[in-house]
């Protein structure tokens, strides 16, 4: 990348978001980040704060939006309003903050000639159809509002650069996992909600029968594909949609296993109804990402998972420097 590029990433004090922040701005670009703090931390970014210029707004405001992008050659779209769950309890607030602020946020980078557009969008935008690996091509079946809205905010970036407004990609995530997930948030992740229970010595909360499969995808491999999408050549990724995973797939009784193995530690599960909206099992084709995008993932899930305990431990300690953990 152009050392001289300017970048804004959006939701940049949440978990992935931050992580795309931090190498960004280690790399020594001009970076501007803007989270409203619904769900993102400025603990996130104390490491680097220093590098970084902050805005704390919501993008649901027009002001806020032309102010995130001002100057900008690439947009990093990472802000949301997560979890299927919460968008089955509120679809509103999912459809406000997931489509009509990404809708906001493309006007503004419009008219402030933003080059590149990288859209964060989810592998739940294919539903549960039975056949995997999920294609970028196949017909898609969201079946949550959460999984809807995020669709819509895909459509509408590719829209814009297939109209020639500006340049976009939009890269479907296949459960992230890595170190400043929250496990704390009642709609955790499966990976945090785990090590969480772990580490306080209580049974794993698994809906369903464990035998669903994930596609889990260490963070860092994605903060790799967010790089990869803002450079490669525009005859390869403009107005593309492409799939961000591991390429393997893991069903939760297998990652309980693989946990235990890390760790040492024995990890009982409680098992409760399968909840509504949650997919079955989930694969990502990488086929087109490493053909556009050149991206393969380079952190396996075991190697992920050290790295993501060693972080909780650590983050353990440090809220409570007398109690001892390991």
């Amino acid at each position: 990348m152009d050392r001289q590029s300017r970048f804004t990433v959006t939701g940049g004090a949440g978990f992935v978001g931050s992580h795309v922040a931090e190498r960004l701005s280690g790399l020594g670009h001009p970076t501007t980040v803007v989270d409203n703090l619904s769900t993102g931390n400025l603990r996130n970014l104390e490491s680097f704060r220093d590098r970084l210029t902050f805005i704390q707004g919501d993008l649901t405001d027009p002001a806020v939006c032309r102010r995130a992008v001002e100057e900008a050659d690439v947009v990093f779209h990472l802000a949301a309003l997560p979890s299927v769950p919460r968008s089955m309890a509120d679809p509103w607030a999912s459809h406000e903050h997931n489509v009509n602020a990404t809708v906001q946020l493309l006007l503004a980078c419009r008219d402030a000639d933003v080059r590149r557009f990288v859209y964060s969008s989810s592998s739940s935008v294919y539903g549960d159809t039975p056949t995997l690996p999920k294609v970028e091509s196949m017909e898609l079946e969201p079946r949550s509002p959460y999984a809807a809205a995020k669709l819509a905010g895909e459509q509408y970036a590719l829209a814009f650069a297939r109209a020639g407004i500006l340049e976009a990609v939009a890269l479907r995530y296949f459960n992230v996992f890595g170190p400043r997930q929250d496990p704390r948030s009642a709609y955790a992740a499966v990976i945090p909600a785990f090590l969480t229970a772990l580490i306080e010595d209580h049974p794993a909360t698994v809906y369903g029968d464990g035998l669903q499969t994930r596609d889990f995808t260490y963070v860092d491999n994605v903060v790799d594909a967010n790089v990869l999408a803002a450079t490669a050549p525009a005859d390869r990724v403009n107005g593309q949609v492409v799939n961000i995973g591991a390429g393997q797939r893991t069903s939760l009784r297998e990652l309980v296993g693989v946990i235990e193995g890390i760790t040492g530690r024995s990890l009982p599960v409680e098992e409760l109804p399968a909840r509504v909206g949650d997919v079955r099992d989930s694969l990502a084709s990488l086929v087109r990402a490493q053909a556009g995008l050149g991206f393969v993932p380079s952190v396996p899930l075991e190697e992920g998972l050290r790295r993501t305990w060693a972080w909780i431990q650590a983050e353990r300690e440090t809220a409570s420097p007398s109690r001892k953990v390991g």
